[in-house]
């Protein structure tokens, strides 16, 4: 039993102060030598380049996950990341969408650096790997495994800036806990076939836009936002909400692109068919927008994203929002 650990950085790798605050980046050996238990736990530590989360990029998440179906298929039980948490929701559902293997791949961080009182890195860590050696955990794809929870990463929402419990799942709830050193679950939603490989060059020319709907919205910047697009996803108010002004604007804009319609709110559904008021969801599914469902709008610009770049049309877009949302 061994499991492959990747280190990208983030607050859980640092120590040390430089003039503007913690940088200086702890290597894997250093990591895990930190945490009480870990050592009952075979690892083959890998150190990848130093990232903060905020600068990762889908190739670099899409290598990784390269590395991490490597060491699986050599023979680990299952797969951690270590990395910081500002885009962390990101790219561990990036990561499940092209996970194939029956190995969990784990990620985890921290919010508090090792030079602060109470830094949560080291339960973190020994949390996921013990998800990530754990039989229970297999066949569930991406997992987050972060304050004692054991987090879907189609679900999870970072939901604090500052929390150590900042990590949870508000439409589903975590998948189970650690609790004395074991790994329980206490549900197994079921898993979606993996997308095809993508490629990672068609990937990056494949330009995708977030826009989230305020009060008193701009339609003109919409329009800007739009321009040289392949896809965009809307935030709407509430259910799926615009304005009237908004509505034929993004059904002209799903006449030449994918439009996905989700909701700001960050937890819920966009619905399809209880509001009719020209700017509701009716109306604007009606204009051709897709239905985001249950995805929010982040992880929605992450399918949208992939999907395109593998050359979905438009009725596969619409299948696979219908699938994942």
């Amino acid at each position: 039993m061994t499991v492959a650990l990747f280190t990208l950085g983030g607050t859980i790798a640092m120590a040390g102060t430089g003039g503007q605050g913690v940088v200086n980046r702890l290597t894997g050996a250093e990591l895990t030598a930190a945490v009480p238990g870990l050592a009952d736990i075979p690892l083959d530590v890998h150190d990848v380049q130093a990232v903060p989360s905020a600068a990762l990029t889908y190739r670099q998440v899409l290598d990784l996950v390269d590395a991490a179906g490597a060491a699986v298929a050599a023979g680990a039980t299952g797969a951690v990341v270590t990395q910081g948490t500002d885009s962390l929701e990101e790219t561990a559902f990036l990561a499940d969408l092209v996970w194939p293997h029956e190995a969990p791949l784990v990620l985890t961080g921290a919010m508090r650096n090792p030079t602060l009182a109470g830094p949560d890195g080291p339960a973190n860590l020994l949390a996921a790997a013990r998800v990530a050696a754990a039989p229970a955990a297999r066949d569930l794809g991406v997992l987050v495994a972060f304050n004692d929870e054991i987090h879907a990463a189609r679900h999870v929402r970072k939901t604090h800036s500052t929390s150590t419990a900042t990590f949870a799942s508000p439409n589903a709830g975590p998948l189970g806990h650690v609790i004395e050193g074991e790994v329980r679950l206490l549900t197994r939603p079921p898993r979606r076939a993996p997308l095809p490989p993508v490629d990672v060059d068609r990937l990056a020319a494949t330009r995708v836009a977030l826009h989230t709907v305020t009060l008193d919205d701009d339609v003109a910047l919409l329009e800007a936002v739009a321009r040289d697009l392949d896809g965009l996803v809307v935030a709407g108010f509430g259910v799926g909400h615009v304005s009237p002004d908004f509505a034929p604007a993004l059904g002209a804009l799903a006449e030449r692109m994918p439009v996905v319609l989700t909701s700001r709110t960050g937890a819920g559904s966009v619905l399809r068919h209880t509001y009719g008021a020209v700017g509701s969801e009716t109306d604007l599914l009606r204009r051709g927008l897709v239905c985001g469902g249950l995805l929010d709008p982040y992880k929605a610009k992450v399918l949208l994203r992939l999907l395109l770049a593998g050359g979905a049309d438009r009725a596969e877009v619409h299948a696979a929002f219908h699938r994942y949302g």
